[in-house]
């Protein structure tokens, strides 16, 4: 029975609740890690994982940054200069070496120095 004691005790977090709700009143899209981030700039050591709590607690989760929201677009515009397509997937000639075609592929491997260990190179072969 001691628990039911215990609902009527002040919660410890109201303080910390107020300051999270003002800072997110000013900053809408503000998640936990810039609230933690604001309140260490504050200069108040709180554990993230406290400031996590409750905003989840308080039901201030961003939406707006979530995985779903955004689409993958690999697309990273014209970076060099392209060939142009001669051969436009004809590939067949009735003439020997007329049309030679080839495929760049990177492979991943690792150099090792002496020790064992050394740092990941990589070579295209084409």
């Amino acid at each position: 029975m001691y628990w039911q004691k215990r609902f009527d005790r002040p919660s410890k977090d109201s303080v910390l609740e107020g300051k999270i709700l003002a800072i997110r009143a000013k900053n809408k899209d503000f998640g936990y890690r810039r609230i933690y981030g604001e309140r260490h700039t504050q200069g108040v050591a709180v554990n993230k994982k406290r400031v996590q709590r409750i905003v989840q607690k308080l039901n201030l989760q961003v939406t707006s940054f979530t995985h779903k929201s955004r689409k993958y677009s690999s697309y990273k515009g014209t970076v060099e200069t392209v060939a142009p397509n001669r051969l436009n997937r004809r590939f067949e000639t009735s003439i020997p070496h007329q049309k030679i075609t080839t495929d760049t592929t990177e492979f991943k491997y690792y150099e090792k120095d002496n020790k064992g260990n050394g740092p990941m190179s990589s070579l295209s072969t084409s």
